[in-house]
């Protein structure tokens, strides 16, 4: 069975924030929802400092501390590893969202679905989009289910100018990721949570 997860490599990204963009594009989430986020910062001392970017989405744990919580059973994993919610029987309490440890849960506000980024008024390309949500519930990244489960990439891989950005199969020993992750150090985020995120970042 295939453990779906991802490998960033950090050397190579340039903080160009396509990820982002394409994940809301593809996603069409509501106004002040992003799936996918690059923190900026600075390392190092003059006339040595550098920037350095740190993309960030859903770490899709393989023991992701968002779904035991969840009182009707929304937040779930997949057979593939990949953790999403079913927003049909999300109730919008939250418990997930107070849970994760990443802050990669996202609450549609009431109202959210009816403003525009555009005067208020809702585009034609939102009218369409916002139909896959619905207020009052929870929302995350599903590393684009839709797109895996027909065979293509993730909306922010696809569009990675440096392809910084390698999804594939942890459980296979040949697959791209596996032998990134044998070749170059690596590190996840907040191992100490114990959730054992499959986002992997290779160190610059």
């Amino acid at each position: 069975m295939p453990r779906l997860g991802m490998v960033i490599d950090l050397k190579i990204c340039v903080g160009c924030h396509s990820c982002t963009a394409a994940c809301k594009a593809s996603n069409g989430t509501p106004p002040d929802i992003l799936f996918a986020r690059v923190y900026e910062g600075e390392v190092g001392e003059y006339p040595n400092a550098r920037r350095q970017f740190l993309p960030v989405l859903c770490n899709h744990c393989d023991e992701p501390a968002c779904v035991p919580v969840c009182p009707t059973g929304a937040s779930h994993v997949r057979a593939d590893g990949i953790v999403a919610v079913n927003g049909d029987v999300c109730i919008g309490c939250r418990s997930c969202a107070t849970a994760c440890p990443y802050d990669h849960r996202h609450y549609v506000e009431p109202g959210s679905l009816k403003q525009g980024y555009f005067n208020g008024d809702l585009t034609e390309y939102e009218k369409v989009k916002y139909q896959r949500w619905t207020e009052g519930t929870v929302i995350k990244c599903d590393f684009c289910k839709d797109r895996v489960d027909a065979g293509m990439q993730p909306a922010c891989v696809v569009t990675c100018p440096p392809e910084a950005r390698i999804f594939g199969d942890l459980a296979d020993p040949n697959s791209r990721v596996s032998k990134l992750l044998r070749e170059r150090e690596s590190f996840t985020l907040l191992p100490e949570a114990g959730t054992k995120p499959s986002v992997h970042y290779l160190k610059p």
